[in-house]
């Protein structure tokens, strides 16, 4: 979302970024607000309560119940918000989160004020959430219990015989405690439907045989990713040649956590595409006895590894002391940090490999930077994400549902050395794709063009 309104910035465009008080303090303490606030003047930011205590910890596995209480406590203060002290609306257009898409809609219905939504999982995932209905209508959902998270999806179209049960977004599946939350996720996204047109932070050559599907059904569908990259494209363009900053500089930090800077150092001092980075980015939990079989098979692979570990992502308070042989191993050939600088660790030369959580940020980062994934989803768009990176794209290697030090250790050695020329060659034609989507004259650049275009077509009431 903020890549979103900084290139809206960049194109003139007046953006006022509104964001719950928590989140945006948190950028404020450890992302680059301020250089924000003055290269953009046209950028703005604004904050609303989620209505949670102040000290609540706001985990990533209460991420569903977190929604609810935006969707409880927002509307009210959104609305202050939207309005001039005369009763006019103070935005031509309201671009939201797609994820609330029944508060935006009637946000956006009770102030006159047209909404586009943005969704920021991958096309696969969203196209999935909506082909829901049509599953259920031929009994290829539910999903019958673990004995059946191998069977094919056939009903999905473009992408039919390609994805099992397993690998449909977690919310199809119960959870531990029996829950399901898929309804409330299918909801919202059938809330897409009564938007002026939707966003997705993806690109033709990466998902077009799901983008064809979908334009049936959202004639105003924008691809602009990846954003990433796309932002870093268009500010390289508006910097003079003779002005021209060092390539990290046009990097955006959004981080939510304190960069731990100490480990681009560490790779400073590996040889090429030595290290495989390891991160499951900033909001997944995981469990000691997964951590420590993740952690064996890094040790046990002889590979050197580069680990984010959040303070908070282990989800045990205390635990046993390490075995000597993770201590030694780590010692040796490891380096671990509480946060890194993800996108500046993919694009190092150090770096031949990523093992990730398959987050879509993390995904189109990884891809960009071509990267080579091994990929353990735990949640959300996360299943089918590692499905299409293994089967289609062909550019890693699927871990789903498996944490066996074993497994690691294979795949870290397949990726790292084994496959290496395999997947080197299909990422260098991901990431040119990828690259050449986002410069002058391609498809998300040329999309955005259009998308700014209709943007100023609400503006004049057009």
């Amino acid at each position: 979302m903020l890549q979103l309104a900084e290139l809206l910035a960049l194109s003139h465009i007046h953006v006022t970024f509104l964001n719950t008080e928590h989140i945006h303090h948190r950028l404020l303490r450890f992302a680059d607000l301020p250089s924000r606030f003055a290269s953009h003047p046209t950028l703005h930011f604004e904050t609303f309560s989620d209505g949670l205590p102040a000290d609540d910890p706001r985990r990533g596995d209460n991420l569903v119940e977190h929604i609810k209480q935006v969707n409880l406590h927002a509307k009210p203060q959104l609305r202050q918000i939207c309005l001039e002290p005369s009763g006019k609306p103070r935005f031509s257009c309201i671009i939201g989160d797609g994820i609330f898409g029944r508060l935006t809609n009637e946000l956006g219905e009770e102030l006159g004020i047209p909404v586009v939504y943005f969704r920021t999982c991958s096309a696969c995932c969203f196209w999935a959430y909506f082909s829901a209905p049509r599953l259920f209508d031929c009994n290829e959902l539910p999903i019958q219990g673990e004995e059946d998270l191998d069977r094919i999806i056939t009903k999905i179209p473009g992408m039919e015989n390609l994805i099992r049960c397993r690998d449909l977004p977690s919310f199809f599946r119960r959870t531990h405690n029996g829950q399901v939350y898929l309804e409330s996720v299918l909801l919202e996204t059938q809330q897409s439907l009564r938007a002026q047109a939707l966003i997705l932070n993806t690109f033709e050559d990466l998902e077009g045989a799901v983008l064809s599907q979908m334009r049936l059904h959202f004639p105003k569908l924008y691809t602009l990713g990846p954003l990433h990259a796309h932002l870093k494209s268009r500010k390289a363009s508006k910097t003079a040649p003779s002005k021209e900053p060092p390539p990290n500089s046009i990097i955006t930090n959004n981080s939510l956590w304190e960069v731990d800077r100490s480990c681009m150092e560490w790779l400073d001092a590996q040889p090429p595409k030595s290290v495989i980075y390891v991160s499951f980015g900033s909001i997944t939990r995981v469990s000691r006895d997964d951590l420590l079989e993740i952690w064996h098979g890094l040790v046990n692979s002889k590979k050197r590894f580069l680990w984010v570990i959040r303070p908070d992502m282990v989800i045990e308070k205390e635990g046993n002391d390490l075995p000597d042989d993770l201590t030694e191993g780590t010692k040796e050939r490891g380096c671990m940090v509480g946060w890194a600088p993800q996108k500046e660790v993919l694009e190092h030369v150090a770096v031949g490999g990523f093992m990730t959580h398959s987050g879509w940020n993390s995904t189109l980062e990884s891809a960009v930077a071509g990267v080579p994934m091994i990929c353990w989803p735990c949640f959300a768009d996360q299943q089918i994400n590692s499905r299409y990176v293994s089967e289609v794209w062909k550019i890693g290697l699927d871990m789903k549902d498996v944490c066996d030090r074993k497994v690691v250790e294979k795949m870290v050695n397949d990726l790292m050395a084994d496959r290496r020329e395999e997947f080197e060659k299909s990422t260098e034609t991901v990431a040119a794709v990828a690259k050449a989507s986002v410069s002058e004259g391609g498809s998300s650049y040329s999309e955005f063009d259009r998308f700014v275009q209709f943007l100023k077509s609400l503006s004049s009431g057009k």
